[in-house]
């Protein structure tokens, strides 16, 4: 019932528009739902990115939701979308010199430095939204009178002499919405929290201290931008790691995918740098908002509950986790080894009742309008 009438006040705001008081942010929001952006006309940025689960792909595609599926209905990722929900606040993809790491920008690798470089991606890509062009792009555009109306508006009479400004354009329309409070609206209960507005339960209390504790555990070595009780906390650091995910065998058996994922390796703005192989299986830390509904895990999906996450990062520490409980068998091998983040996981042992602590902490960082799939689990 909640997911349809989402659907329906989509309907109703996009039949309402005009383009003599369109915002950016509103055209963008119109431009996110528009299936008519990819090959077919069945995909649009929120079918990856759906608002009602957290901004991921919460489809099933046939590999329980580890990858998405293409606007072909065929094509299968061998990555997670990840959340688009406070993706606004990771900076430009650059390398920080102080602490030696890469940090910031959008997908997995950070290829994209910015949101709007993030939003023309997925409609040019062959395995997603399948566009030839930037101009069959433009030309889907120019099909429909209201976005002709709403790009001259916006953006000035001549934005469509140039395909590749008017594609800028929508990119920067999707950008502007995906900047808005919609997206980030710091309501959960863990703000709630800050504010006096709740309080922990003796096991949330318990998970809380133990995650901004560096002395205990990891977490807050990468998971950690401004500290413990500040506003505004997004639960990354932006930078890129190589934790020593195990390989998806199932998803590469669905996928056929053969070669190694290069992780932030595949970002070509680092590739003829003299140690770029330093680089290779590392992936961007992603928020841990909404993180207890926006399951799967890792950047391939390959942990489908919170606590078997917790317990992976363990076992680095801990002689006892040698089995992943989701499979009674032993931690499979990443694929890269080389590069693992020791140093940074480097932790105390955890026992059972601290990984439900930092759990129960977890679920307290998802927005308002997520609780009651927390209901649902």
């Amino acid at each position: 019932m909640k997911k349809l009438s989402f659907i329906l006040a989509k309907m109703l705001l996009i039949s309402t528009l005009s383009a003599d008081d369109l915002t950016k942010e509103e055209l963008g929001k119109t431009l996110f739902f528009d299936v008519n952006l990819s090959k077919n006309r069945t995909q649009s940025c929120a079918t990856c990115h759906n608002p009602q689960a957290g901004f991921i792909d919460d489809r099933d595609n046939g590999v329980g939701k580890m990858a998405s599926l293409g606007d072909d209905l065929k094509s299968l990722g061998d990555r997670q979308a990840p959340t688009a929900s406070y993706a606004k606040f990771s900076p430009k993809f650059h390398f920080d010199e102080k602490k030696g790491f890469y940090k910031g920008g959008q997908f997995w690798d950070g290829r994209a430095s910015t949101l709007e470089e993030q939003a023309g991606g997925p409609p040019l890509n062959p395995i997603e939204m399948g566009m030839k062009d930037e101009t069959e792009v433009v030309n889907r555009l120019k099909e429909n009178s209201f976005y002709v109306e709403s790009f001259k508006k916006l953006f000035g009479d001549d934005i469509f002499k140039d395909d590749l400004e008017a594609y800028e354009a929508m990119t920067i329309a999707i950008g502007s919405y995906e900047k808005t409070d919609e997206f980030s609206p710091f309501d959960s209960k863990y703000d709630k929290y800050l504010r006096g507005e709740y309080d922990l339960t003796p096991l949330e209390d318990l998970g809380m201290s133990l995650f901004f504790s560096n002395n205990n555990n990891s977490c807050a070595t990468c998971h950690v931008l401004k500290g413990e009780d500040q506003e505004g906390e997004t639960f990354t650091n932006y930078e890129f790691h190589n934790i020593g995910v195990p390989i998806n065998h199932d998803l590469r058996e669905k996928n056929g995918v053969k070669e190694k994922d290069l992780g932030l390796l595949a970002n070509e703005s680092i590739k003829d740098e003299k140690n770029k192989n330093e680089q290779i299986g590392k992936y961007k830390t992603p928020t841990l908002r909404n993180v207890a509904v926006t399951a799967p895990y890792m950047h391939n999906g390959v942990f489908k509950d919170l606590r078997t996450v917790v317990e992976f990062y363990d076992k680095y520490n801990n002689k006892d986790r040698t089995i992943n409980p989701e499979t009674n068998l032993p931690w499979d091998e990443p694929e890269y080894k080389s590069t693992i983040s020791l140093k940074e996981l480097k932790a105390n042992a955890q026992n059972d009742r601290k990984v439900d602590a930092l759990v129960a902490f977890m679920k307290l960082l998802t927005d308002e309008k997520y609780e009651y799939l927390l209901e649902e689990e």
